[in-house]
């Protein structure tokens, strides 16, 4: 006969398995039905309208005469710098991820340029009347000249293709943002600027306690679109500049006549492009804690 003391052992081992059991129950994650169909209805419609135009592209372009390729000749003469795109021969003729990095790098510094120095003046614009009635004119000329129309004059000025597509990009993404925070700046609510006053806040903590949070949902805003201008520049520009990057690897199949490279890049370029606004965006929301537009 067992002694009450093996009893009690055997009771307190089974309950603690159960509760062990309980406790991985509880942490494993709960997948309901509610939870795949929203799932579902966020993929299906985006991957069913891809395969309708998949098979339209395709059928469109399979007939004779066609000057596009169907996305089966597509993948098959272009499967080269698919699966391969860390290559490099030295020179221009590297894989597709070389010159995505390269033109990700000048995005990089033109944009943070940009956002350093829009944000600025933008706060400048927002917080002065002065500043506005005498900048805010000019802005509004300035930014209506088309990128590439600035390249000529960068160059003239740099001498330099590097230092020149990082101009553009900082000259064509600067304008959102600028515009941006000044329309926060001038929204922040005059409870705060009271408040303010009252603990007597410096420049500099003002700027940094209450004008930055206020504002910060509208410069996002301004930093999306933003972001979203640079990549179309740097493309534009990398065409005529030449060197390593997305948009001369466009202009050089283009001048050999490789449409499928090209077709390849533009899938590239369009990806990268999306990653950079859910990044923006996502850095948005994280800071606004969500009140950023998403």
């Amino acid at each position: 006969m067992a002694s009450p003391t093996t009893i009690a052992g055997k009771i307190s081992l089974g309950t603690s398995g159960r509760d062990a059991a309980a406790v991985r129950a509880r942490s494993l994650p709960k997948v309901s039905g509610k939870g795949l169909a929203r799932v579902a209805s966020q993929i299906l419609p985006p991957l069913v309208v891809l395969a309708a135009f998949l098979l339209f592209w395709e059928v469109a372009c399979s007939r004779p005469g066609a000057g596009l390729p169907p996305p089966s000749r597509v993948l098959t003469e272009a499967w080269p710098i698919i699966s391969d795109p860390f290559f490099d021969n030295g020179g221009t003729d590297k894989g597709l991820f070389w010159h995505i990095i390269a033109s990700l790098q000048r995005v990089a510094l033109g944009f943070a340029l940009a956002t350093v120095a829009g944000i600025l003046l933008g706060t400048l614009v927002g917080q002065s009347e002065w500043a506005m009635r005498g900048l805010d004119p000019i802005f509004q000329v300035l930014r209506t000249i088309p990128p590439l129309a600035w390249l000529p004059l960068s160059l003239a000025a740099f001498r330099d293709g590097q230092p020149s597509a990082i101009f553009v990009i900082f000259i064509t993404s600067i304008w959102p943002i600028i515009i941006n925070t000044a329309v926060g700046i001038r929204n922040i609510p005059q409870d705060y600027r009271n408040v303010a006053a009252v603990v007597r806040l410096n420049p500099v903590e003002f700027f940094v306690k209450i004008m930055l949070p206020s504002a910060a949902p509208y410069i996002f805003t301004g930093l999306r679109i933003g972001v979203g201008l640079s990549w179309l520049a740097i493309v534009a520009a990398e065409m005529l500049i030449g060197g390593v990057g997305i948009g001369f690897f466009i202009w050089d199949a283009w001048n050999s006549s490789h449409i499928s490279e090209i077709i390849v890049a533009l899938v590239y370029v369009g990806v990268i492009g999306f990653i950079l606004d859910r990044f923006v965006a996502g850095l948005g929301r994280l800071v606004t804690r969500g009140t950023s537009a998403a």
